[in-house]
């Protein structure tokens, strides 16, 4: 969505987030990520401004949005502070799985909550001996009267012990795909447990950990869709969340730029700033175009899914060159400011961290690539 596609109103909203993202969640970002505490207070700030539901429908509490303008508004907070556009992105994806399959009297308990960002929402899909190969999974629920029992180990929960429900794929039956469903598990139920978080190398405010259930009771009318439907929500999922992150790379990649830039005006070698040499000009403008180059790219399968047209194949696109983009701007930003690049004054460092990051969640991007070639050689080299 180009700026002169955008009404009014949402300028003036993107501006807000703007102006949020670089004045208050930037200057943040440093000392919550140094520590390993997760922003809650910024994230009660964001619900406060009405952007933990902007996809959704009004009625249901949420924005009215498209996806074009949800999807800025993750770039935005990711440039500013990485976590807050991972968190969104998230919650967005199970906010979507209650919206799109909770049955009533569940849908309206529950999914106002999340749009207004009372409920923060996390999506557990993967194990420890699951990832890619989603359908794998064995964490079981079975049926026991007006419940679900559940026991099993969940990995690389995105807000681990402080979201307050959890969209769960299980297994309940034998069939590799179909014999997963999904559940909505609320925080506090008994029998689920947080064993301590990962120590990761980047991301330390967005708390990632294991789910651990032991014999958890959860309704059974807290089941999303039908029985078996859980395969089919995952990877529905998955489109969405890949245009999450494809935008939260975005966000990273300009923010390298931005870093980059600002530093080459202003650090000065042989008695000119480093800009002036072919070198260091040359390499900004590789890293503006490919910021462009994967901004364009996510808008366009965004604009796609706002229309219901198929965007799974762009979607996974866009994942892989906007990460990819984020991760060769922040190895450039270091090395574009020298020996401080690898100190812990600057923050490109750290951004060089949180890129290696985007290029494996939602699907490696080796994963990517076979998600792409199996549709092209499926369906052709039409447009997608």
């Amino acid at each position: 969505m180009t700026v002169a596609r955008l009404e009014p109103e949402q300028r003036e909203l993107l501006d807000l987030v703007r102006a949020f993202a670089h004045n208050t969640a930037r200057p943040a970002a440093d000392a919550c990520e140094r520590e390993g505490r997760f922003p809650r207070e910024l994230i009660a700030q964001m619900a406060g401004m009405d952007l933990m539901g902007l996809p959704f429908a009004i009625e249901d509490g949420g924005g009215g949005q498209p996806q074009t303008v949800y999807l800025r508004v993750v770039e935005e907070l990711s440039r500013a502070f990485m976590a807050l556009g991972l968190g969104l992105s998230v919650h967005t994806l199970s906010t979507w799985a209650v919206a799109t399959y909770a049955a009533e009297p569940l849908r309206s308990a529950v999914l106002p909550r999340m749009t207004s960002g009372e409920w923060l929402g996390a999506y557990s899909l993967s194990e420890p001996g699951s990832g890619s190969d989603a359908a794998a999974l064995v964490t079981k629920a079975r049926r026991e009267g007006d419940h679900y029992v559940v026991d099993g180990v969940k990995a690389w929960v995105t807000h681990q012990g402080v979201a307050d429900v959890y969209v769960l794929m299980c297994r309940t039956g034998e069939h590799k795909s179909r014999g997963i469903s999904t559940l909505l598990v609320r925080d506090g139920t008994p029998g689920l447990s947080f064993p301590p978080v990962e120590r990761k190398m980047g991301m330390r405010a967005s708390p990632t950990g294991q789910l651990v259930f032991d014999g958890a009771r959860v309704p059974a009318t807290d089941l999303l869709g039908e029985e078996g439907e859980g395969f089919k929500i995952a990877m529905s999922a998955l489109d969405g969340g890949r245009l999450g992150i494809a935008a939260a790379s975005v966000g990273l990649a300009q923010r390298c730029l931005d870093e980059a830039l600002a530093y080459a005006q202003q650090r000065t070698q042989f008695g000119q700033p480093i800009a002036d040499f072919q070198g260091v000009a040359f390499l900004l403008a590789d890293m503006a175009t490919a910021v462009e180059a994967a901004r364009a790219l996510y808008l366009e399968a965004a604009d796609r899914r706002d229309l219901g047209l198929p965007y799974g194949r762009l979607a996974s696109m866009a994942k892989l060159s906007a990460s990819d983009a984020a991760m060769r701007n922040a190895i450039e930003a270091v090395q574009l400011h020298g020996g401080y690049g690898y100190t812990e004054d600057y923050p490109v460092e750290r951004f060089m961290r949180e890129a290696k990051m985007l290029q494996i969640v939602e699907g490696t991007n080796q994963v990517q690539r076979m998600v792409i070639s199996r549709d092209l050689l499926r369906e052709g080299s039409g447009t997608p």
